[in-house]
Order: structure tokens, then sequence, then C-alpha cells
């Protein structure tokens, strides 16, 4: 189907209309895995294993015989992290068995990702979605001005004789973040070419999936008009700096998603001439241009997530909102939280918003690395997991919105926190 969405201008969230006009261009399923390029896939993949209680579930390396790069995938319910480094030794040319059993491995650059991680940092290198067709939607991504970036490739497991098709565009224009389309009957924990790894037995901390990747870009409309035009999604919601209600710096922000929703990409564009320059700024030019600044990971219990998350000390959170917003709280959200979740909250410092249909308690980590950009946030979305006759369903993508009611406070413990950063 040929979309005809575009966008001029922002109305803002209270003006905004939301709709559902079924645009996209090819079957988007779900996430399938999201990918970090390192430079320590091994240390890298056990820091994030302790901190978010993830499995290491595949692993595609030298044991393996991928003389290429070294990559570890790591679950917990549907949400699968990737941490790939490449393997310094000399490469040599991949067989047309090799690259048979492995859609990314022939052609690997060994280079790239410790180019990619000197411009960006450990950053995500892939966002992935599993798709009815992958050619097609590759095909499709281009037509619709999509930069290829990996054409099709087919994979066959050698177990299971399944096949898989990976194909990547650029996501962001003028980044290098790649929107990954996979599909296929291979129904492994990653992709052809990993072996699965004995279940390790790390406890997890009740993370189920991930909500949705946000991404910073330097002009807004322009890139969401390019997503959409690739692959159709529709405008899911809609923040201007005025709904931000920032303190000393500003954004700008849309959410893109697919048919089914299941699929949310916010992305968002500095203000300036604002008091501070905008954090969005600040993460562009620590990261040398347009990346994923944040993934969100939905939870079956927040509290108990975060609690878990800080005893085991791998990830640092923002610092805690004033006691003035807890305060606020109760008359600002109503009696949807319990009194021991209130309670729960204030003690861990998390934000709790909520909308027309549901609630969003939600906290976000520092940023992963040394550098002011990529982070962390955990929720949980609470009310709309039951239909119009009160069985139990799904819970519904973007249940309780994204925490405008929060942004004010969330945007000055990031301004308190990159003050600590600068120079006097």
């Amino acid at each position: 189907m040929e979309t005809t969405f575009s966008i001029d201008k922002l109305v803002g969230h209270k003006a905004f209309q939301r709709g559902n006009p079924m645009t996209d261009r090819f079957k988007v399923k779900r996430f399938h895995h999201v990918e970090f390029w390192c430079l320590d896939a091994t240390t890298t993949s056990i820091r994030f294993g302790v901190g978010l209680g993830l499995q290491r579930v595949a692993k595609s390396d030298l044991s393996t015989g991928n003389t290429a790069f070294t990559s570890y995938a790591m679950r917990s319910g549907d949400m699968v992290f990737v941490f790939t480094a490449s393997n310094t030794a000399k490469i040599p040319e991949a067989s047309p068995e090799a690259a048979e059993q492995h859609p990314l491995a022939a052609g690997f650059d060994a280079d790239a990702p410790v180019a990619f991680c000197v411009k960006h940092g450990m950053a995500v290198r892939a966002v992935a979605v599993e798709v009815e067709d992958a050619q097609a939607a590759y095909e499709t991504c281009v037509a619709g001005g999509g930069t290829g970036v990996t054409a099709p490739r087919k994979a066959v497991d050698p177990a299971s004789g399944t096949t898989q098709v990976v194909a990547e565009v650029l996501l962001y224009q003028g980044g290098d973040v790649v929107l990954r389309l996979v599909s296929g009957s291979f129904e492994g924990p990653c992709l052809v070419g990993y072996e699965d790894v004995p279940d390790d037995q790390r406890a997890d901390i009740g993370l189920l999936r991930i909500d949705h990747v946000v991404g910073n870009v330097p002009k807004l409309l322009e890139q969401v008009n390019h997503v959409a035009a690739m692959t159709g999604f529709h405008e899911f919601a809609e923040f201007t700096a005025e709904d931000v209600g920032t303190v000393d710096s500003g954004l700008n922000s849309i959410v893109l998603a697919c048919d089914s929703e299941a699929v949310l990409l916010p992305i968002n564009e500095p203000t300036h001439g604002t008091k501070r320059r905008s954090q969005i700024q600040t993460y562009l030019d620590h990261n040398n241009g347009p990346g994923v600044q944040h993934i969100a990971l939905l939870a079956t219990d927040a509290i108990a997530a975060v609690r878990a998350l800080r005893a085991r000390g791998a990830f640092d959170l923002m610092p805690r909102p004033s006691d003035a917003y807890y305060e606020e709280l109760p008359g600002r959200i109503g009696g949807v939280l319990s009194e021991e979740q209130y309670r729960g909250v204030r003690e861990l410092g998390l934000l709790v918003d909520r909308d027309d249909q549901g609630t969003l308690i939600q906290v976000f980590t520092k940023p992963l690395g040394d550098r002011p950009t990529i982070f962390l946030e955990i929720i949980q979305r609470v009310g709309c997991d039951r239909d119009a006759n009160g069985c139990p369903v799904p819970q519904r993508p973007g249940c309780g919105g994204f925490g405008k009611g929060n942004f004010r406070e969330l945007f000055k413990s990031i301004e308190d926190y990159e003050r600590q950063l600068e120079r006097p």
C-alpha cells in the first residue's frame, strides 16, 4: 500500500488526534532484537546480563566457526539484546556454504564495529523488526527513498533446515543505525548462524519485551517523513517543547507506529534559543550524529524490577525527583496505585503518569557508557489489559502514554546531571 503520510508542522499533544490509518507498506509483527556494537562483546554482555537479568541464549564466535565477529544474544521474556564486536584476526574469505549459514558474516568488515565505537561509543547498531517478508520489505523501503545497507540474504539453519532472510536499510538519515528486517521459518533466539548455549539460570528481574526505541535527530520532520515513506508507519503521538515544559532546554517529538502498534519508534529533535543547549543537542554532539537515545523495556512489575536492578549495581539510575513531586502525585494521577505501590515508587525514585487510557510507571538509567548518550528506561503499563467484556488481553501498546506529565521533572534531572559533566 502506498502511504500518503506527510507532516509539515507540529500541532502539539493537546491538538493531536490519534488514529490508526493502517498504512503499513509491508506487514510488521514485532521487535525482533536490538544489536549493540561494542569493543568487547564478552565483557559488555556479562554486564547487561547481570544488571538486567538477561540469559545468554545464543552465540556466534570463533568457537562456532565465525571468524568475522563475536556476538552474544541475551534474552529476558521476548526481549533480545545482541552484543557484537569484531575479531581482530585477519578474516579469510567466507565460503559460499558459510555465507548461507550466517546472513551477516559474508562480507563483514572487521574494522566497522571499531570505527563505529570510535565515532559513537558503545551504541545501538541495529533495530531489528520481524516482518512477513524481509525481501519485499527491503525493496519497499528502498523504493520509498530508503538507503539499502545489506541486500536481502537468505540463510539455512543446518540443524532444522528452516530458513531466514535478513536485510538492512538506514533508519535515520545521516546516521549509522540500521533498520534490520527479519523473516522466515527459523525460530531460534536470534539469527541463523548463532548456536544455542546452555541456560545459565541467571535470575531475571521481570523484563518482558522492548516497548519502544527512541531516536535523536537534528531535524524531526525530515526524519519522520523519511521513515514513514519507507515503512508506512503512522503518527501515534506528538509532543512539542510547550508540552514538555522543560526547565532550561527543549525538544520536539513524534512517535511513529506500525499498524499493530507493537513497534513504536519515537523520534526527538532539539529546540534552540533556550537558556541551555538542548539535551538532545548534547546527545547529537557526543554521538556525532543521529542515533538511538534510549530503549524502553516493559516490566511485569517496575517497582520489583528497579529494586533488583539497584541491588545488582551494574547500572545507575537518574536522581530521584523531589519530595514535592511525590506529595503532589496522588492528586495528579488519582487512586490508580495501591498504598504499597505509592511507597515503592517514592522509595525508589520512580515516575508515574497517566493518559485517558491507563497509567505509566517509569524510571531512567544514567547513560550506559562514558558519553552522555544512550540510556535505558524501565516501564510498566497499567490499565489496558482487559477487553470490553473484562477478559484479560495483552497490555495495549502505548497504554498510559510516554510520560508527558513527567517530562519537566525528568528533564530537570537530566539537566542537573549534565551540569555535573561540565567543567567550571
